[in-house]
């Protein structure tokens, strides 16, 4: 699909495909010949097999190379395919070469030696090149094939490619046949029942590939062994360090990981494990004290407070013990380079594919979207290796034209951010740092240049923010397009499915000529009565058309206002998914969410700097971080719902089937576990087959080969997609080599239809998982669950920085949105405490996902416990008798083990102490409004079907002066809760004072008890109230008639109805006569 083709709009159901082209564009464009059957190596024509089919040399990638080509890469070649670098096979009619010993059924005694007659015979000679008329083998292997122009009908075309060699320089023109564009191009159709690699788009045969590589890889030792001894005898290099040297050292390096964990150290780690324990130890006496000692003139006060204590306890252990492993990791992006991405050679990085996602341009500004996609374009990667996908969710026209604008920008962008390495990448965020770039020797050259973009930005910013002004108000006939067409996403809930490719490898180049990655906007199709399942399903969509278009190997999702901070991300994440040990078995590689617009103290603890830099941490020792739902790194295999490839100690079941039914018998027949695992992957909730199978060449596999890999099951499991079902088999990303290119539009309007999914597995078992509106949550459990493995990776710079709400009835009604999708799992089939236990889910990490979804239910024993102060002080009652000497000490010992916890947690995670109790203040704030709310809206949604909608978060800019939104005070009953448990902990206060007062110093001591717990309350609500006092402590008229409300309603009952004395006490009240009797 060309750049700048014109937007394509359709619906599958409706049997629709309409091109809508630009203003200035004429009739239709004739399509690049793509047919893939020139030769890519010399230029002629492929030709047919000696059956009489097109020639495949190659069966694993069926890359395009003519007979005579093969059969020179077989004699004086490398003899491997110059794309896949898979050893050539012998097939019928060719010459046996040194190595074909091996292969068996490839025997053709009587005609190895007879092409030449086979070709005369069918009709179809072709020259046989001679040693001359090729470039060396080392030269092949980096040849590329030059844009070849089509001629127009009639006419023959003659091109010459100059190829250099060391002692001269030559030059070959082949004459290419003419082929029409317009004619269909012919599409192997693939039979269930045969071996799909006699079609180079199936699974590989793992046995021979690892032989085969051992083999290389011994060969490879063995000759640097011999030239290192060479030179070394010869006195040439005697340290091995001249060049020979270097590039043994070269070859050394290429083999050593891409990354290391760099474990805490033990000092710090063992003291917080024993830590740990002491608290754990601790928590058992204070609790013996606590049941054995009522206080009997309170007991209902007594008994409540001990349910929130155990409650809180059981909180506790489910958020510690999954930090009992943490650890960090260390990249190695120039080993990455040197087995990869060598310079002079062409990458071998595999291909990404980059989702952003967005739904509102008024609530999400198309500004930053821009930035976050300028960003993208920018990345420190090979451009044709990377194409972002841009999903509007909410079909708006300003999202297409600012994408527009963003693509003619970044043609002058991309070339100014990799000629000067500037980072961030993102315009906005570059231009807003404050850095003088007169100083430290800058060259006036890039000074211009900078003030220069500078200017272009501004202008860029001009437009966008004119087409925003615009939009505020919608015509009454809707949307026009340039060229007048109505637009087709007028309707936001009844509309085709749409398509453009802004930016491509067909037609988008910079400014100075060099391709841009592909740019690509998508809108799902959208009717009446379908369920669309929100950012879950947009996801989705994007798998499926991405897929079909590119089919990159790994995908990376951010949300709109996540730019890319880092232009090294992706290879960070390449580290570890293309790492021969981590990557089989890697589901996602995790960044944490890092912010900007945050003010100096962090108020609301918007940077969650905790939760990423502790708890994330502590994971990543077990089995990885939960995915958080934006800056991941996904296995396109992984969300396929394959499993991973495991060692046989790694089948091992967990440790809770261990204790159940003992440990499994070890079985000396591999094929009765393959056929065990054959047989339970037939199940509907299984994946067809595993990766682990197919390495391993179980055996009996290839008799269920019909059963497991049958086009009914495929359809049933992917949808009705050939196309997309073809590119699942692409391990390692790229289109298969039978696509038909012309099909490629109409099959991605297909996959994006609104009843695509319906009876398939989508949503339930592949792709993102539906039932939450916290989809992030249950995809990364559904892996977790099959037995991958998730990595936390945190580059020096971090990888992305986003945008979070510092208004606080935002933050909480972001905070309501995520323990709510908490909820709505918590009382589904996929709740981690009863789903998944035949899995493969370690203990430590089951306890971290239950953790993740009862947290919401901690504000009812949360909310009771900050009233209970208050309560104690308005009936000078108390929830514990008189303490003792001996209960005195489990109390101190108690305190103390906490604040060890805490400070131990500080030391080996480098948060500092401020973050640390933002987030305890945040955790009581939370926890009295919005987890509260997040509760029984998740009980009415499940249980009475009652559905409340969220609010997307608003990430306007920050236009009338620095932190500004911060001071901004929207009403929301999620305020009311914690206005209560301040306004009754502050008259408890009073009335606690005064009774003191009245009653002489005696009641003091006890007092002081009381009071402690109730300023503490104060304390963590403290940056809630100062939210509600808004800017210079302007505190807004609804708060203040709250106030008033509550204080006067407490205050009456205090003073004249007096509820909490008892009757024997009134009548001794009234009995006395004062001072005088």
């Amino acid at each position: 699909m060309e750049a700048n083709g014109g937007m394509v709009a359709g619906s599958h159901r409706r049997n629709e495909l309409v091109m809508i082209r630009h203003d200035g564009e004429g009739g239709p464009k004739t399509l690049k010949n793509m047919n893939n059957q020139v030769c890519q190596i010399c230029g002629d024509s492929v030709g047919l097999s000696v059956a009489g089919e097109v020639f495949v040399a190659c069966d694993e990638c069926a890359f395009p190379v003519c007979r005579p080509c093969y059969e020179y890469e077989r004699k004086e070649g490398n003899g491997s395919c110059p794309q896949c670098k898979t050893r050539y096979k012998r097939l019928k009619g060719s010459a046996r070469v040194e190595g074909d010993e091996e292969e068996e059924d490839v025997d053709d005694l009587d005609n190895e030696l007879n092409y030449a007659d086979d070709q005369e015979k069918s009709g179809n000679p072709q020259r046989l090149l001679g040693e001359d008329d090729l470039p060396p083998s080392s030269i092949r292997r980096d040849f590329q094939q030059p844009h070849l122009i089509l001629p127009s009908a009639g006419q023959s075309v003659s091109g010459e490619i100059p190829i250099a060699t060391p002692d001269r320089q030559s030059k070959r023109s082949h004459s290419l046949p003419h082929v029409d564009p317009n004619m269909p191009v012919p599409v192997r159709t693939v039979d269930p029942t045969k071996d799909l690699n006699s079609y180079g788009i199936g699974n590989v045969d793992w046995k021979e590939r690892v032989e085969a590589w051992k083999q290389k890889q011994e060969k490879n030792v063995s000759a640097m062994m011999a030239t290192a001894g060479k030179y070394t005898e010869g006195k040439g290099d005697a340290e091995g360090t001249g060049s020979n040297g270097e590039e043994l050292q070269m070859a050394d390096d290429s083999r050593l990981p891409l990354s290391r964990v760099v474990p805490i150290r033990s000092n710090q780690l063992n003291l917080y494990r024993v830590v740990i324990v002491l608290r754990l130890i601790i928590l058992g006496f204070f609790f013996q004290y606590r049941a054995t000692h009522p206080v009997k003139d309170a007991y209902a006060l007594w008994l409540v407070s001990v349910i929130c204590e155990i409650w809180f306890a059981l909180s506790w252990l489910l958020d510690q013990f999954p930090k009992w492993y943490p650890i960090n990791r260390e990249t190695y992006l120039d080993r990455l380079a040197l087995r990869y991405d060598r310079d002079g050679e062409p990458s071998q990085l595999s291909p990404i594919d980059v989702f952003v996602s967005t739904v509102d341009p008024l609530k999400e500004p198309p500004l930053i979207t821009a930035n976050t996609v300028l960003s993208i374009l920018a990345v420190d990667y090979p451009v044709d290796k990377v194409s972002c996908y841009v999903s509007d969710d909410g079909s708006a026209m300003l999202t297409f034209e600012a994408l527009s604008e963003t693509s003619e920008f970044a043609r002058k962008w991309v070339p100014f951010c990799k000629k000067h390495q500037i980072e961030p990448r993102a315009p906005e965020f570059y231009f807003a740092q404050k850095i003088d770039y007169l100083k430290d020797k800058i060259q006036p050259s890039f000074v211009k240049e900078r003030r220069a973009m500078k200017r272009e930005y501004e202008e860029f910013k001009v437009r966008i923010n004119a087409l925003v002004a615009k939009a505020q108000k919608t015509p009454d006939e809707g949307w026009t397009m340039q060229d007048g067409t109505p637009w087709p996403g007028n309707n936001p809930r009844d509309h085709p499915g749409m398509i453009q490719v802004f930016l491509g490898h067909s037609g988008g180049l910079d400014t100075d000529g060099n391709e841009l990655p592909r740019l690509v906007y998508v809108s799902r199709e959208k009717r009446p009565g379908f369920q669309h399942h929100k950012k879950a399903g947009a996801m989705n969509a994007l798998i499926r058309v991405s897929a079909v278009l590119t089919n990159g190997a790994y995908l990376l999702n951010v949300d709109c206002d996540h730019y890319f901070n880092n232009s090294k991300a992706l290879k960070e994440a390449m580290c570890f998914m293309m790492d021969p040990a981590l990557g089989r078995k890697t589901c996602y590689v995790q960044f944490p969410q890092r912010f900007d617009g945050i003010d100096l103290h962090d108020r609301y603890a918007n940077r969650n700097i905790v939760f990423f830099d502790i708890n994330l941490k502590g994971l990543d020792g077990i089995q990885g971080p939960v995915y958080v739902g934006t800056g991941c790194c996904f296995n396109r295999q992984a969300l396929y719902g394959y499993h991973p490839v495991l060692t046989e100690a790694e089948l091992e079941p967990n440790i809770i089937v261990k204790s159940c039914c003992g440990k499994r018998k070890k079985k000396g027949d591999k094929a009765y576990m393959g056929k065990k695992r054959g047989l339970k992957r037939t199940e509907s909730s299984a994946p067809i087959f595993s990766l682990d199978d197919i390495e391993e060449g179980v055996e009996g596999f290839e008799d269920e080969r019909t059963l497991l890999i049958s086009q009914k099951s495929l359809e049933k499991r992917f949808g009705q997609s050939p196309i997309f079902i073809a590119s699942t088999f692409m391990e390692q990303g790229g289109l298969p080599p039978s696509t038909n290119p012309a099909l490629l539009l109409k099959e991605a309007i297909h996959v994006i239809s609104c009843g695509y999914e319906d009876k398939t597995e989508w949503g339930k078992e592949i792709g993102w998982i539906y039932g939450s509106v916290t989809e992030d949550i249950l995809t990364g459990f559904k892996m977790h669950a099959r037995g991958w493995i998730s990595i936390y990776c945190m580059p020096p710079r971090p990888a992305f920085k986003g945008s979070a709400p510092i208004n606080l009835s935002d933050r909480l009604n972001q905070v309501l949105r995520w323990a709510l999708g908490s909820i709505e799992i918590l009382l589904s089939r996929h709740c981690p405490i009863w789903y998944g236990y035949s899995g493969r889910l370690k203990l430590l990490e089951r306890l971290a996902y239950i953790n993740t979804i009862v947290y919401p239910i901690t504000s009812i024993p949360l909310l009771i416990y900050c009233v209970l102060p208050a309560i104690c002080l308005l009936t000078n009652k108390f929830i514990i008798p008189e303490i003792s000497n001996y209960a005195g000490i489990w109390f101190i010992l108690l305190f103390a083990s906490i604040f060890a916890t805490g400070i131990l947690e500080l030391r080996w995670s480098g948060v500092g102490i401020e973050d640390w109790w933002r987030n305890e203040q945040f955790w009581v704030i939370g926890g009295t409004s919005a987890h509260l709310f997040a509760v029984f809206q998740g009980l009415l949604k499940v249980l009475a079907g009652i559905d409340t909608n969220f609010t997307v978060t608003s990430k306007a800019s920050d236009e009338d002066g620095e932190f500004s939104e911060l001071y901004v005070f929207k009403w929301t009953t999620l305020l009311i809760p914690p206005t209560t448990v301040l306004i009754v902990n502050f008259v408890g206060i009073v009335a606690g004072v005064s009774y003191a007062i009245n009653s002489g110093y005696q009641s003091w001591g006890p007092l002081f008890g009381k009071l402690f717990f109730s300023i503490w309350v104060i304390l963590h609500l403290y940056p809630f109230l100062k939210g509600l006092l808004g800017r210079q402590n302007r505190t807004p008229t609804i708060v203040i008639v709250w106030s008033i409300l509550l204080a006067s309603i407490f205050s009456l009952l205090w003073v004249r109805i007096d509820p909490f004395t008892s009757p024997t006490q009134k009548a001794v009240a009234q009995g006395q006569c004062g001072i005088n009797c």
